[in-house]
């Protein structure tokens, strides 16, 4: 009794997406912790590049993570219209 991929499609590819948008936003600021932390210790500042670069990979993941989601709705809706258009002929 394993997962009925078929049965489920919709909503694995809900997860799907779902993930992918955390891992990406998790990734871009992770990413800017770390190159903050390396400025901090390279400068010997206390915390203000990671400060900034934690801003600027939420700012970053967001604009990323907004651009995926419009590229994920615009194919949905190219698929819906092509469905449609295949039902009315």
């Amino acid at each position: 009794m394993g997962f009925d991929y078929k049965k489920n499609r919709d909503w694995a590819e809900n997860l799907q997406v779902v993930m992918q948008l955390g891992l990406t936003m998790a990734g871009c600021i992770l990413f800017c912790l770390y190159v903050g932390w390396n400025l901090d210790k390279w400068f010997g500042t206390r915390g203000v590049f990671i400060t900034l670069f934690i801003i600027l990979g939420i700012a970053g993941g967001g604009n990323v993570v907004y651009r995926q989601i419009l590229e994920i709705t615009e194919i949905e809706k190219k698929e819906d219209s092509t469905d449609n258009d295949n039902h009315n002929h």
